[in-house]
């Protein structure tokens, strides 16, 4: 029997994790709908932009050097309108063409003035320039994109300003990946849902709300179960509607070293364990693994631990099955504003405020740092990157992740 690895680092953790990813399939998104997905292909243009060179300016179309000594007086040949139909008329010597923007430029013309650094006479077709011409008024063919050229690659999310480019370069609809179905289960005995009555002992379930959020938030689909009271058969049942059901499975609670935590032990017995425990603080005993060949995170049961180990661990790990796609946390440097726990062992995930408003970010504690305060998570700005003994004192510099 392999042994499990244990009690790993992160990047371990990512690694092994990685070598199980996601196949979600694809499938076409129309633009309208395509805002915060994925491509699942390299996307090449299917034109020239511009198509045509054009006019930048509303002003006028000419011969470069019939401007070199202005004042200088062209005759009026033509107006070209952005769109335009009718074949325009190429220019001579002497003449210029009105010209819109986006028209396209006439034959002959290499260079554009602004309306404003004009005088028209229009009595008398005549217009007058006061200024040299600028040909980079001109928009040349090509020059944002070509034809046949690789523009948006596959993993890439599509921002608002992406999909326009879908649209610029000629695709109605483009190829996504197609959302993964996430379940989600919270386990133990102890659970309600908000607004029921709360007997003794008993306290709200609030992991599986925080985490389908955090996966809708991944660009996924949660689908959330009801919580699993602590017994191998119901966890058994509800594990085995879940693997049919979703491509992803997220228990919290029940992965620690106690008599009752189930997930562990239906994991280490009946599926396929691929490490267990992570060298972090908060959020040391998650597990990963399959479930009847459907890949699952065992997070740990209290709502800090879930929610951080989410993001250094399950954030990743869909982002590599999306080839790097969906929205990342961004990483910075940060001076310690107080003293902040570190840890000899792991890397310490401590919830900051971020004070930017001076000539560096500033980190502060969000209070207390126990598991259990979903408040302190609610608070921050974002998690403090400490490694394993780095010193965290006051004054001190470290990474840091925001949120």
């Amino acid at each position: 029997m392999t042994e499990v690895p244990y009690f790993i680092d992160l990047e371990s953790a990512v690694a092994l994790a990685s070598k199980t990813l996601l196949s979600v399939g694809v499938e076409d998104a129309p633009l309208d709908e395509a805002h915060g997905r994925i491509l699942a292909e390299d996307l090449r243009s299917k034109v020239d932009d511009p198509p045509f060179d054009n006019s930048a300016m509303d002003g006028f179309a000419f011969i470069h050097e019939d401007s070199l000594q202005p004042p200088t007086t062209l005759k009026i040949i033509q107006t070209i309108q952005a769109g335009e139909r009718e074949t325009t008329q190429p220019l001579q010597p002497g003449q210029a063409s009105r010209i819109m923007t986006g028209g396209p430029m006439p034959p002959g013309a290499d260079s554009i003035l602004p309306i404003e650094r004009c005088e028209m006479n229009e009595a008398g077709g005549e217009v007058t320039l006061t200024e040299q011409g600028r040909p980079h008024f001109i928009r040349k063919q090509g020059e944002n994109l070509k034809r046949g050229e690789v523009t948006l690659e596959k993993g890439t999310t599509l921002s608002p300003a992406n999909v326009g480019l879908c649209a610029t370069m000629g695709w109605p609809t483009v190829p996504v990946f197609k959302r993964a179905k996430v379940a989600i289960l919270s386990t133990g005995d102890e659970l309600k849902l908000p607004g029921e009555p709360l007997e003794a002992h008993e306290i709200y379930e609030s992991n599986s709300f925080g985490l389908a959020g955090l996966v809708r938030w991944m660009g996924h689909e949660a689908i959330r179960y009801p919580s699993v009271n602590d017994s191998m058969d119901a966890l058994r049942s509800s594990l085995n509607a879940a693997a049919k059901e979703c491509d992803l499975i997220l228990t919290s609670g029940g992965v620690s070293m106690g008599e009752w935590d189930y997930v562990r032990k239906i994991m280490e017995e009946e599926g396929d364990v691929h490490f267990w425990r992570v060298k972090i603080r908060p959020g040391s005993p998650p597990l990963f693994g399959t479930w009847n060949g459907t890949p699952i995170f065992g997070l740990p049961g209290n709502p800090a631990s879930s929610h951080v180990v989410f993001r250094i661990l399950v954030a990743p790990y869909l982002r590599a099955s999306m080839h790097g796609g969906g929205p990342k946390e961004h990483h910075l440097m940060v001076e310690l504003g107080e003293d902040i726990k570190g840890d000899a062992k792991c890397l310490a995930l401590r919830r900051i405020s971020v004070d930017t408003s001076g000539d560096h970010p500033i980190a502060y504690s969000t209070g207390h740092q126990g598991s259990g305060n979903l408040g302190g998570v609610a608070r921050a700005d974002g998690l403090t990157l400490l490694s394993p003994g780095q010193p965290s004192n006051k004054g001190d510099w470290c990474r840091a992740m925001f949120l």
